[in-house]
């Protein structure tokens, strides 16, 4: 009986494909590393001041505080529908 050698070679194959996918893996990662890394950061105090300010001047055209005028509004139904 002769010995067979194919599951030796696909094991071969199958454990370079897998080592080229972990390269590959660790390469994105490293890359996503980086530029993570070149973000400036903010601290999270400034930042929420920042948006409360931006808030507040915001609010005076704000719709949903404010409220659209009758008049201008798009949304309203011009006719009410009379099918009965």
């Amino acid at each position: 009986m002769e010995p067979d050698y194919r599951p030796q070679v696909m094991t071969t194959m199958s454990s370079k494909v897998a080592m080229g996918s972990d390269i590959g893996q660790a390469r994105r990662a490293v890359e996503q590393l980086r530029m993570e890394a070149g973000i400036d950061r903010v601290k999270v105090s400034k930042a929420a001041t920042d948006l409360l300010q931006f808030c507040t001047e915001q609010a005076k055209s704000d719709p949903f505080l404010v409220g659209i005028p009758a008049a201008t509004n798009p949304f309203k139904e011009k006719k009410p529908c009379a099918i009965l």
